[in-house]
């Protein structure tokens, strides 16, 4: 099967189908989404205000098909099908083209990512899809969606992160560029903690990749000491930014479960102005 179209991007597929094979009007009810879209989540405000747009100026561009048993499988346009649907159309433009799996998994990638509509997590699955299913390597994977070879290797990566550091990735709390610092890092209490210092302090990537760098001084295969590591960190932080707001010396000190604070003062009246401090918060 010829990759034609693919390399031009989706604008030039879209022409030289509409060109060459013409535009046919289907019932929207024989069109099926494909089970394989790599892309999992819509956002019902874009749907809802795409389908406006539809009732008030018909859908002007087809969407791709092949045909399925007795309708049509979706190629590429399942986000215009489901505004369709909300519209309440009937029927359909489509353009019908002859294609195999593979190639049905190419253009709904190429697809969703040239215009941006898959999230981190999802564009990771769809390159795997591509390697376990149809033995792609990441260079082919990497000239089909034209993207570099290590720009789809680290994406890959993202699909080994745990679930907590996944969700905030998905949620926009860190960028890809964290999710990969926290995959340098174990599972657990660490990779926890370091998570939340970026969120919590802003980190941009390179400060992100600095404190993981930090983390992971402790012996390997030690995770007690890399826990206390990262406990000390956290100690030391907490203890500046009480100096901060104090004006004095503070020092934490204790384990995860118990410890203490001492505040030193400098005579009555540093010891009033302290008292002072404290009493107001």
């Amino acid at each position: 099967m010829a990759k034609k179209g693919l390399g031009k991007g989706l604008d030039a597929l879209f022409a030289e189908d509409t060109e060459n094979l013409g535009v046919t009007e289907v019932n929207l009810n024989e069109v099926m989404p494909n089970k394989d879209q790599p892309r999992k989540n819509f956002d019902e405000e874009a749907l809802l205000a795409l389908s406006e747009s539809i009732k008030e100026h018909g859908l002007i561009q087809p969407i791709i098909v092949t045909k399925s048993g007795l309708g049509y499988t979706i190629v590429a346009g399942e986000r215009r099908w489901r505004a369709a649907k909300k519209a309440g159309l009937k029927t359909i433009p489509v353009i019908i083209r002859e294609y195999d799996d593979l190639e049905v998994k190419k253009i709904a990638l190429v697809e969703n990512i040239q215009r941006e509509d898959l999230n981190p997590i999802e564009e990771a699955e769809g390159y795997l899809a591509l390697m376990d299913e149809y033995s792609l390597t990441q260079e082919e994977i990497s000239q089909i969606v034209g993207k570099s070879r290590s720009a789809i290797a680290n994406s890959v990566r993202l699909i080994s992160l745990d679930g907590d550091t996944k969700s905030k990735l998905l949620e926009g709390k860190i960028s890809e560029g964290h999710a990969r610092c926290a995959l340098t890092l174990p599972e657990g209490v660490v990779r926890e903690f370091f998570v939340n210092r970026i969120i919590e302090e802003g980190l941009n990537v390179r400060q992100a990749e600095i404190l993981a760098k930090e983390l992971s001084k402790a012996p390997k295969n030690k995770e007690k000491s890399k826990v206390s590591s990262a406990y000390k960190i956290e100690m030391d932080r907490i203890s500046e930014r009480l100096r901060q707001q104090l004006g004095t010396k503070v020092v934490l000190s204790g384990t995860e479960k118990k410890g203490k604070i001492v505040i030193e003062y400098y005579g009555n009246r540093d010891l009033e102005r302290l008292l002072d401090l404290i009493e107001r918060r």
